[in-house]
């Protein structure tokens, strides 16, 4: 059965909301049990399953802090949506292998979601703007 767009809505707002909170597992809980997790960049590759995905979570939450993220378009298919957001914050770790120095980031994400027919994420893919945060985050 497919989602509607609100359905998908609300789960991914849900998502950010526990991202924001720096809550790993409330994150996790939207996730399948076998989500296809690709945080395209990312030195470790994609990864599958809750587990896995834990490991970027507990490294993001420690890298980005105060966070805010601001949807700017979404677009819909059967199960799926395309969510181009901005993020906003404050960068107290190594993001992305960047010294941060607790600098404030502003930065664009693109995320490609997939939706089980019981309306968790299955298959999350994020672009990041890393030139963006390159450019707010110099390393001289």
């Amino acid at each position: 059965m497919a989602l509607t767009p609100a359905e998908m809505d609300r789960k991914l707002d849900e998502h950010f909301h526990y991202e924001m909170r720096d809550d790993v597992q409330g994150v996790l809980a939207t996730m399948a049990s076998d989500v296809d997790h690709d945080i395209v960049g990312w030195p470790t590759g994609p990864s599958r399953g809750r587990d896995q995905a834990k490991g970027f979570y507990d490294a993001l939450f420690a890298d980005l802090a105060d966070g805010k993220v601001t949807s700017t378009k979404r677009l819909y298919g059967h199960n799926f949506m395309v969510d181009d957001s901005v993020w906003e914050g404050r960068a107290p770790g190594r993001p992305f292998g960047l010294e941060g120095k607790n600098r404030r980031l502003l930065f664009r994400l693109l995320h490609v979601l997939e939706f089980s027919d019981e309306g968790l994420i299955k298959r999350e893919n994020v672009w990041v703007d890393l030139a963006a945060i390159a450019q707010q985050l110099p390393q001289n």
